[in-house]
């Protein structure tokens, strides 16, 4: 593998010394650092020993520009047994690298032939200076390093972080910024849960300080919620168990001045808030309060499942069960639908200003972590109870029959993956999809590693009567090489496009996050009800 040389300023002293054999042609004793010197060896097996002033540990650089015949240069000991060939056969340039060892090496070059080469010497950095400077993205953690560094303190910097509150954000370039969460005082680790990335990353902590940081660009437009965990466990067990420890410290960051949920009952139930201005705007989110709908709640019995959930339904102000206008929205995961999104009071506000027309919106619980991830990951029982007993069961609630070209299945994560595969199962009943987020990287365990069901399912079907509206968050990216939410989302547009479907996508500066689906759904209503 070839490197580039970096030609550093430092002098490396060499002095000539001719060896027994005949032939040998002595050089000056000193080359700067930056400086050339010819070497001219007038037949073949004509040889020059040039001794280095280099010390155990030091990295030396430098390179052989061969003119004239060819050349070949070793690194040899002080007694002349050869260490290491660095060229053979150099008819042209050629630049050489090696750590000297107990010191005293030499540099022979010999004659293949009359040549005529130049010798450079480049760089020596002993072994304390063999160290990478650290670079920071953020500039005020540069400036504090360098304040630490002549033995000042960091009092001043977190009295300023106080002031401004976290994360610290500076500018970067044109639609960019640095974003660098911080925390303060932990004892031996830090872990970001929300992070930019995609993953829990370890903050760092500053030389000896109490101030842990982690730094990112990001859109401008970006919009997030987060925690930090500080001293996390560091568990025996495998990664997932380790990894899963980070919820027992994960808490809200005490210096962010924005939580969400404003109400949560503590810290670690509370994530923070980081939006910046120029993030796109949220609709029904705030505003005057408008005529409030109604919310039933009902428990709903599935023979087909052998289970119950509840069953939330929300009817706007005023609702007429004969108007031709009505839509209805299908969301899964009620409770942070009804909670961490507060999607009634987003409906009151938006159909009150005629944003919307008038939304009936069905809450269907998930039951639990388990009965979730068996039955929304395309499970065709589950797509039956949903055609076959609940709307059933919505209908009859509601006094009204919506048509399937004006009711829309929604969900995020899994919840999305669902919206999609029980449309396709059921276009007679659902002719909309909102997928937030949506999990389309999954495949299921007889099809192989890589697989993305939905799209491959699409792609070998024929086109069914269903419109699409999928969303996806810049921060969703695959890891380890397998795509993530953002590729197989994008990958799944393209199929529906080739397919002759009706689809739209949109992504947002954010992850996987109920802090952009609460303003994802609404883009997604919007755009399905025209």
């Amino acid at each position: 593998m070839v490197r580039g040389l970096i030609v550093g300023a430092v002098a490396l002293f060499v002095s000539t010394v001719a060896v027994a054999a005949p032939g040998d042609a002595p050089l000056p004793t000193a080359l700067a650092s930056g400086g050339a010197r010819p070497v001219s060896l007038p037949e073949s097996g004509a040889a020059a020993i040039l001794p280095l002033d280099a010390a155990a540990g030091d990295y030396v650089a430098g390179a052989i520009d061969v003119s004239q015949g060819s050349v070949t240069l070793d690194l040899v000991a002080p007694d002349g047994h050869s260490i290491r060939r660095l060229g053979a056969e150099i008819a042209g340039s050629q630049d050489f690298h090696f750590v000297a060892g107990e010191g005293g090496e030499r540099l022979r070059i010999t004659a293949e032939e009359p040549a005529r080469a130049t010798l450079r010497l480049t760089r020596r950095l002993s072994p304390g200076e063999q160290v990478t400077p650290p670079a920071y993205l953020s500039a005020r953690i540069a400036g504090l390093a360098a304040e630490l560094s002549a033995g000042g303190t960091t009092d001043a910097f977190w009295a300023g972080i106080a002031e401004a509150g976290t994360p610290l954000i500076e500018p970067e370039s044109e639609g960019k910024v640095v974003a660098t969460f911080l925390q303060r005082g932990a004892r031996r680790n830090v872990r970001l849960f929300g992070a930019p990335s995609g993953d829990h990353e370890a903050l760092e902590r500053l030389g000896a300080s109490d101030v842990w940081f982690k730094s990112f660009v990001i859109p401008d437009t970006t919009r997030l919620s987060y925690q930090l965990a500080p001293d996390v466990p560091d568990l025996p067990g495998d990664a997932r168990e380790r990894r899963a420890a980070i919820v027992s410290t994960a808490e809200a960051d005490p210096l962010n001045r924005h939580p969400f949920p404003a109400d949560a009952p503590d810290a670690y139930n509370r994530d923070s808030l980081l939006e910046l201005p120029k993030a796109p705007e949220q609709l029904g989110l705030t505003g005057e309060a408008a005529p409030a709908g109604s919310l039933e709640t009902i428990r709903v019995q599935s023979a087909l499942l052998g289970n119950e959930r509840r069953v939330s339904i929300y009817r706007p102000h005023g609702f007429d069960p004969g108007d031709k206008a009505n839509r209805l929205l299908v969301l899964f995961d009620r409770e942070p639908y009804l909670g961490t999104v507060p999607t009634p009071s987003i409906l009151d506000r938006l159909i009150a200003a005629g944003r919307l027309p008038p939304v009936v919106a069905v809450f269907v619980s998930s039951i639990d972590r388990e009965t979730r991830g068996r039955e929304l990951p395309d499970n065709p029982r589950f797509a039956d109870f949903m055609a076959l007993e609940l709307m059933p069961l919505v209908r009859d609630r509601i006094g009204a029959s919506v048509p399937p070209d004006r009711t829309i299945l929604a969900g995020s994560s899994y919840g999305g993956l669902a919206a999609a595969t029980v449309a396709l199962r059921h276009p007679g009943v659902f002719g909309n999809v909102l997928s937030l987020s949506g999990s389309f990287w999954w495949h299921s365990k007889d099809e192989a590693e890589g697989e993305e069901h939905v799209a491959d399912w699409i792609a070998g079907m024929p086109p069914v009567p269903v419109r699409f509206h999928l969303t996806a968050g810049l921060f969703e990216t695959g890891h380890a090489g397998s795509p993530g939410i953002l590729e197989t989302t994008r990958h799944l547009r393209t199929v529906l496009r080739a397919k002759g479907y009706d689809v739209s996508f949109e992504d947002y500066a954010g992850g996987h996050d109920y802090v952009v689906w609460r303003g994802a759904l609404v883009d997604g209503l919007m755009r399905l009800v025209q």
